[in-house]
């Protein structure tokens, strides 16, 4: 009897939460995703800091209530439920929606929330996924606290609340994303807030003005040698910021305008692209147009 043979058995590519995301304008980011225990420390941050507010306001709400006229106490209980509800959801909108996107608990952790999709953060899209925090956690909470208080509550009802709360708040661990059901709905990622030093930017800054001063500038022949076609190429080449490419196209620019300078891609095409491009506008002002390269006549 013939041995069957065994098939090669297949890795499983490591899960990594390094992400690459495009925004609008073709420019791409690479993001690292927060990891669960960043996020559930800030949560953890945020759940006290809402827990010391809550109490304060109670006690206010207590002691006004105290002091009041007997009839107001359902009232006072009112504005309790209702500033309760405000606080757990509102408290996550209004920190999210401003320019740093993190609550207190997400700075301490150095996070941030942005769009799937590398558009601006939307208030729509805070909006939906805080409120589908309502439904996450507090509603079964809410749901079996009241239970408990009329005496309606029993195994099944405890065992549905604690584990509706707890698959939706573990969501997060079984998908590559670490996507909850808020960020499902508001189309969001919950990234590390890159901290770079004072004196690392310096340095990277201070290298590439360095660099951009080698470079001699451009004569108008060098810059005849291409159009708008070119330029837009250039732009698109600037925007990946690819080593490579860069690399391939500087080489391919100096070879072509007869340059012999080495090293510094970047600076250089970064030059080349201002140059070009204010002389090509200059030109637009008079009536020509140099489309691309083969255009040697420049249409008006």
């Amino acid at each position: 009897m013939a041995r069957r043979e065994r098939k090669p058995r297949r890795l499983r590519a490591p899960r990594t939460l390094e992400r690459q995301l495009v925004t609008p304008e073709g420019v791409p980011l690479n993001l690292r995703l927060g990891s669960a225990g960043a996020r559930a420390g800030a949560f953890v941050v945020d759940a006290i800091i809402m827990l010391a507010v809550l109490i304060g306001a109670s006690l206010m709400i207590l002691a006004l209530a105290i002091g009041g006229p007997r009839g107001a106490a359902s009232m006072y209980a009112v504005v309790w439920l209702l500033g309760f509800f405000l606080l757990r959801n509102f408290y996550f909108v209004l920190f999210e929606a401003g320019k740093r996107a993190a609550t207190p608990g997400k700075r301490l952790m150095k996070l941030r929330v942005v769009s799937r999709d590398g558009g601006r953060l939307t208030g729509s899209a805070v909006l939906a996924r805080n409120l589908m925090r309502e439904v996450e956690i507090f509603l079964p909470l809410i749901f079996l606290a009241f239970a408990f208080a009329e005496g309606m509550a029993t195994a099944w009802t405890a065992t549905l609340a604690l584990g509706w709360s707890s698959i939706l708040l573990f969501l997060p661990l079984f998908n590559r994303d670490r996507l909850r059901g808020g960020d499902l709905i508001g189309g969001t990622w919950v990234v590390e807030r890159e901290t770079r030093k004072l004196g690392e930017d310096l340095l990277v800054q201070t290298a590439h003005e360095r660099d951009r001063a080698r470079i001699a500038p451009f004569t108008a022949a060098e810059l005849d040698t291409y159009g708008a076609f070119e330029l837009q190429r250039l732009e698109e080449v600037l925007r990946r910021n690819d080593r490579a490419d860069l690399y391939a196209v500087a080489t391919a620019i100096r070879r072509k305008l007869g340059r012999q300078e080495e090293g510094y891609d970047h600076a250089f095409l970064e030059a080349y692209y201002g140059a070009l491009r204010h002389h090509l506008e200059r030109k637009l002002l008079f009536g020509q147009r140099k489309r691309d390269k083969y255009d040697r006549i420049g249409a008006s």
